[in-house]
């Protein structure tokens, strides 16, 4: 029985899904979930391409931005976690970038917050001292310094909509062909908005889980979590919910299981719900700023110098990564730090 088969029988039987629990099966079902069983992330016939596999320059430079932060907060002993490593492409350039750092290597744990089997085994060919954790909780205690570069968006979205009686939550349901089809719930009651007929709101439910996770671990003992992702500081009111197949997008409910499902990162709520939980906030700052302020047009010259032949190739790739046009200004960066450590790198 394939995704949309099982996924027809479950509304027939329970009624129609959030669009939270729709991703969530997509995404994650052990059976025929996009990461669970076939992501296909850079390479050849890739359905989509992040920063790290765009060019060796962004894990580079993530590498050396914990070897920063692991010198202010003392050198110590520490987890060096990564949240959905994808192929581990990043962790490996950081990792080369950091090498000939004296004692860096030696004192740091490397986690894979990972639970996608087919990814694990491309993460352990390119990481292989890595140690691998289900969940960000199960890693070991401690100081650490967690990336998470396109991480958030995976979280599953609830989209609500506002209409002329109010709002309705966009559901996944069944047309009379019994065909996966989107629809909206009854009006839900609300106080008085200002917002324009048609406006959607997105909503992650598992998001205050995770800074919540988040904020136990940095009370625990120092460090910094670095979120790396697409997504808005003022929500501007529109369906992000996307599909990607071949870097192509397709319709998000076409063909369950076969595409990868994300949704813009609201850095402002990730920001406030920091904030409540006394964690320290630098950011959100556009990516292309980041990147700038960690010296990626140096470390582009650099490898021109040494790779002639390469030069147009690494333009390309930083006018990629920190251009306007690309992903330079709607990828955004927030750092969170534990109370009392000096400010981050790059912000």
């Amino acid at each position: 029985m394939s995704l949309s088969d099982k996924l027809v029988e479950h509304i027939r039987d329970n009624g129609p899904l959030t669009v939270a629990e729709f991703m969530g099966a997509c995404l994650y079902d052990p059976d025929d979930g996009y990461y669970a069983t076939r992501p296909n992330i850079g390479g050849a016939g890739a359905d989509f391409l992040t920063a790290p596999e765009a060019s060796q320059m962004f894990g580079e430079l993530i590498g050396l931005w914990c070897a920063h932060e692991w010198d202010a907060l003392g050198k110590p002993a520490f987890n060096w976690i990564e949240l959905g490593p994808g192929r581990g492409v990043l962790m490996q350039d950081a990792l080369r970038a950091t090498q000939r750092i004296e004692g860096m290597h030696d004192a740091a744990n490397i986690v894979l917050v990972e639970t996608s089997e087919p990814l694990k085994e491309e993460q352990a060919e390119r990481v292989p001292l890595a140690e691998w954790a289900p969940r960000i909780e199960d890693a070991p205690p401690g100081t650490s310094l967690i990336i998470a570069n396109e991480f958030f968006d995976c979280l599953p979205i609830r989209q609500f909509i506002r209409g002329e009686d109010g709002w309705h939550e966009k559901l996944v349901g069944l047309d009379d062909a019994e065909k996966l089809t989107f629809g909206l719930s009854a009006a839900i009651p609300a106080p008085e908005s200002e917002d324009e007929l048609g406006t959607v709101r997105e909503i992650a439910p598992g998001l205050e889980s995770l800074i919540y996770d988040i904020e136990r671990r940095l009370h625990e003992a120092p460090g910094r979590v670095l979120i790396l992702d697409y997504g808005y500081t003022k929500p501007e009111g529109a369906d992000t919910l996307q599909a990607l197949r071949n870097h192509k997008k397709v319709d998000p409910i076409e063909r369950p299981g076969e595409s990868d499902l994300t949704a813009h990162v609201d850095f402002n709520h990730i920001a406030e719900l920091a904030e409540a939980a006394n964690l320290v906030v630098h950011g959100p700052i556009t990516q292309g700023a980041f990147l700038r302020a960690l010296g990626i047009e140096f470390r582009a010259d650099a490898l021109m110098r040494a790779n002639p032949p390469h030069t147009e190739r690494l333009k390309r790739e930083v006018h990629r990564l920190t251009h306007a046009d690309e992903m330079g200004a709607l990828f955004k960066v927030i750092c969170l730090s534990s109370p009392n450590l000096p400010p981050p790198a790059g912000f």
